[in-house]
């Protein structure tokens, strides 16, 4: 409450000031309106309005309305632009008093539902608010009946430019801007931060949100002071449907059908979306998804990789995963919007999502104690008479809960040229599981039993194998023993954020623009935690086996002999409970080294100036953010049996637990300056400059030291760093916007980052930190800087010129280069350095969409390509995790069978696009991860009221 209390005194206060430095308002008219589509269903955002008169202008807010304040009496001319339709002009007159009202319908020649309805609504959307954007960003909006491009918001993103998409188990869910890792970008909705449910990083997993309650994604590359400045790659700002973006009442309804090839299942997806007003000044609006989805996915993963004497590379682990996996989706929205007078707008915006990840994952792992017997080039034999190979097969049993709440209150005051805006809002984000079997392990260890495996590496992608011998030992699924069960019993992941703002404009109207001072502030009070508690259990009896819970393999890339059942071991676990014995030290190890609680707090305040005129749009400002943080976890050490800790000598293992915490703050300066020029019409020049700063992920920071101290008194670590600075970067962007007559566009954009204190996790030896003498301890750190440097083109057309019926084709193009670079340390040691490519940094990507909707019909391809990247470090650069390229193609159908029905079809992954991790060792791409999914079909019918 002090925190709070202390925020809002300064918040007063220097509102106070603000107010009163200002010089005072020279009243005249005003001038009002919205702009819709020649139909009247919504008002169109990202419209140009220009006093033509005094070479004033203003863009039209996301309900299609427009003000121009402290207008001399006169007549004026007021000319609008919007992409896709034609220029209107309307005279209106002001007098010295009151406001004049004028309310525009623009007109295309095309049709009234073209600016509305479809792709080319859609294409002509996103465009006008990128061409009237005040800094370098793209956008993705649904038309005026809800139709989105695809099933979640990470999966639409993949279309934008510099936009790289991370999987998992095929569906989009991490967003990597520019080449950055997805934790140096920040996403908001609703205006709100979207808090990580996960444990261990800031970014979201964007599937988590279903498009079907969206109306738009905006992408800002660049920073003005009025935003956060928590991004260095992009703040990724979603929206949600508000009653006042709509002129007519709205209500659809979807269901749909979604089949995979793999799984053979078919499964349901169904939402409702609605938008209505109440009276003129009271709207609601909302929505309603549901999703579940089954899927299959089939794995192999390699480690381990070494040359014997002979020359043969190897792998010294290799495991084939087999994947069933049911997901499922609840969303909802609901907004409600109140024009409380002429001059103050008010609304409440709520959202809650919920994602429910249900996986069964059986797997088969080869471990190998020796190196190869014999060989060539393409394959290793290993036999148990030169080594021991152990086999396990376990099966993991693993249900997960995330879930995303956010509500947020506010509103704005418009009277002269004064503007007031101001929100509170409260999210939180939470990640659970709790009693999954992950995983229950049945293990047989063959050493001089005749027992021999060929593995054959010709396909670097995916190794095969066979037995030369012992086929049927190894396949007795009675000889595979319990190895252990690892219960979790709670894993429980909470990060939860309070925040209030306050901005406050002055319009200053001038003979050929307007000058707009504008001061806010903002509190945000964040507090992130995770309590996990993981039990390990062994059979004490000796009678379990894996043949007590055989089950059917669904695997397709090879045989793996006896499998575990999906339930067969949680069931058995759970009915004979009293036959296993609990591992206390392991248990008690695990479950304290994780725990940890974060508490950030980040005061803000700015000043900015603007001027906006026909052709000059500039930006500049500063803004100042200062961040509190207290930190607690725990210093967990294993001291062995016979290890002398703190002067006492242990006789048995032993987990010493002493909680900790630490205080830190810090202060940013963070400039910024945007500059938006239009030299001629539909030619827009942009340049942007701005300094920005991203917070160490909470889990990193936390004070969680694990120690293992063995009996002759080595102590190796693992440690987290409350000492880590932010990430800070100077970002510089260049673009060209050229917008056709008709609805397209074509652009280009250069753009650099000087990345400062990136953070890398370092090897050390022999040295102490935070009070912890260690021999060997790992540990993030502020490393080197990186440099990140990219051209952005992209190229979109409606062909509306060409003859009939090629008239109804659309193009979209867009290509990246990323040329992402830093230095890391070898090894772990940060004297001697080595150059990589930034992890998650795709050198080239690209998407092409080709688009036809012409009378009922509605078609498009999508193809999506982008280059290997990084995925993670390794010690040395012969042990970097690469992830290979990857180009996936998606069509879809729709047909309108009348004015309110509409059947639609969708075929995802058409080429069955493959993933493929791998290292580069012995000259080869060696095997890490490879996956296939199939591909999955859609069908449907949307209904509109």
């Amino acid at each position: 409450m002090a925190r709070i209390t202390r925020f809002r005194n300064g918040l007063l206060i220097g509102s106070a000031g603000m107010f009163l430095s200002l010089p005072a308002a020279a009243w005249a008219g005003t001038i009002t309106g919205v702009v819709s589509d020649p139909s009247e269903t919504r008002g169109l955002q990202a419209a140009q309005v220009r006093l033509v008169e005094i070479d004033r202008v203003v863009t039209t807010a996301r309900d299609g309305s427009f003000r121009f304040p402290d207008v001399p009496t006169g007549n004026y001319t007021l000319e609008t632009r919007y992409v896709g339709a034609d220029t209107s002009q309307t005279s209106v007159t002001v007098t010295e008093t009151g406001t004049a009202i004028a309310n525009i319908l623009l007109q295309t020649g095309s049709g009234t539902e073209i600016l509305v309805i479809g792709q080319s609504a859609n294409q002509a959307s996103s465009l006008s608010r990128k061409r009237e954007a005040d800094g370098v960003s793209s956008v993705l909006t649904r038309d005026a009946i809800g139709q989105f491009p695809d099933q979640n918001v990470a999966e639409s993103l993949r279309r934008v430019p510099g936009i790289n998409i991370l999987n998992d188990q095929g569906e989009g869910r991490f967003v990597s801007v520019r080449g950055l890792d997805p934790n140096l970008n920040a996403s908001s909705l609703n205006g709100v931060r979207i808090p990580s449910p996960e444990s261990d990083v800031r970014s979201v997993a964007l599937d988590v949100i279903s498009s079907d309650l969206i109306e738009s994604i905006e992408i800002k590359k660049s920073l003005t002071p009025d935003m956060d400045g928590d991004t260095i790659g992009a703040s990724i700002e979603i929206r949600t449907v508000s009653a006042f973006d709509r002129k007519k009442d709205l209500l659809t309804g979807k269901i749909e059908g979604s089949y995979n090839e793999y799984s053979g299942d078919v499964t349901p997806k169904g939402s409702i979306d609605f938008s209505t007003r109440l009276t003129d000044n009271i709207g609601v609006a909302g929505g309603f998804s549901y999703y579940n989805r089954k899927f299959e996915t089939d794995n192999v993963e390699a480690e381990g990789w070494d040359v014997n004497d002979d020359g043969i590379a190897y792998a010294d682990e290799v495991q084939f995963r087999d994947y069933d996996v049911e997901r499922e989706r609840i969303s909802a929205s609901l907004s409600f919007d109140f024009r409380a007078s002429d001059s103050t707008e008010l609304y409440v915006r709520g959202i809650y999502s919920q994602f429910d990840d249900q996986e069964f994952r059986g797997r088969t792992t080869f471990k190998l104690d020796e190196e190869a017997s014999s060989g060539d080039t393409n394959s290793a034999l290993f036999d148990d008479a030169d080594g021991e190979i152990e086999i396990e097969r376990d099966i993991k049993d693993r249900f997960e809960s995330q879930k995303i709440r956010s509500v947020v209150i506010g509103g704005k005051t418009e009277t002269g040229p004064w503007k007031v805006e101001y929100s509170g809002s409260w999210s939180k984000s939470s990640e659970s599981e709790n009693g999954s079997l992950d995983p229950t392990t049945f293990s047989n260890k063959f050493e001089g039993d005749g027992v021999s495996v060929l593995f054959d590496y010709s396909d670097d992608r995916l190794p095969a194998y066979s037995y030369a011998s012992g086929a049927a030992l190894a396949n007795d699924a009675g000889l595979y023993e319990l190895d252990d069960v690892e219960l979790t019993a709670l894993s429980a992941a909470q990060d939860e954020e309070f925040s209030a703002r306050l901005d406050v404009s002055r319009v200053f109207g001038m003979g050929n623009g307007d000058f707009t001072a504008q001061a806010g502030f903002k509190g945000r009070w964040r507090e992130k935690g995770y309590d996990n508690n993981v039990e390990f259990y062994e059979d004490s009896t000796g009678n379990y086996t894996l043949a007590n819970v055989l089950g059917q393999q669904t695997y397709r890339l090879a045989e793996l002999g006896p499998v575990a059942s999906r339930t067969g071991a949680t069931d058995y676990f759970r009915a004979n409970f009293g036959d296993f014995e609990l591992q206390a030290i392991d248990s008690q190890f695990d479950s304290a080294v994780s725990d940890y609680n974060n508490q950030e707090d980040i005061y803000a305040g700015y000043l900015l100036g603007r001027w906006d005129s026909d052709k000059l749009r500039v930006i500049g400002g500063v803004r100042f953010e200062r961040t509190e943080n207290v930190i607690s976890a725990n210093t967990v050490t294993l001291v062995e049996e016979d290890a002398t800790f703190g002067g006492v000598l242990f006789t048995d293992d032993t987990v010493v637990v002493a909680p900790n915490s630490f205080t830190r703050s810090y202060d940013d300066w963070l400039p910024s300056l945007n500059v938006r020029f239009e030299p001629k019409r539909n030619l827009v020049l942009r340049a942007a400059g701005y300094r920005s700063v991203v917070r160490p992920n909470l889990s990193d920071l936390a004070p969680r030291f694990a120690v293992e101290q063995n009996d002759d008194n080595e102590r190796e670590g693992e440690f987290g760093n409350p000492d880590l600075q932010p990430y800070e970067a100077w970002n510089f962007d260049a673009a060209a916007e050229f917008y056709f007559s008709s609805n397209g566009a074509l652009t280009a954009n250069v753009f650099y980052k000087d990345v400062k204190n990136f953070i890398v996790s370092s090897l050390e030896e022999n040295g102490t930190r935070f009070g912890i003498d260690f021999d060997e301890a790992t540990i993030p750190i502020n490393g080197p800087s990186a440099e990140i440097f990219g051209i952005e083109l992209g190229f979109s057309q409606a062909l509306n010129f060409l003859p009939d019926p090629l008239d109804g084709f659309l193009v979209n193009f867009n290509y990246t280069y990323t040329d992402a670079s830093g230095t890391v340390p070898t090894d772990g040691d940060i004297n001697n350095l080595r150059n990589i490519a930034l992890p998650s940094s795709s050198k080239h990507t690209f998407n092409a969409v080709l688009g036809y909707e012409k009378g009922p019909f509605d078609f498009r391809l999508a193809g999506t390509y982008r280059d290997r990247y990084l995925d993670e470090l390794g010690a040395e650069a012969n042990e970097d995790r690469y992830v290979d390229n990857h180009f996936q193609l998606d069509a879809s159908v729709k047909v309108k069978l009348n004015k309110n029905i509409r059947l639609f079809a969708e075929w995802i992954n058409i080429n069955n696009a493959k993933y493929f991790a791998y290292q580069n060792f012995d000259s080869r791409k060696r095997l890490l991860q490879y996956e296939e999914y199939g591909s999955t079909f859609k069908f449907g019918a949307k209904i509109t009221m």
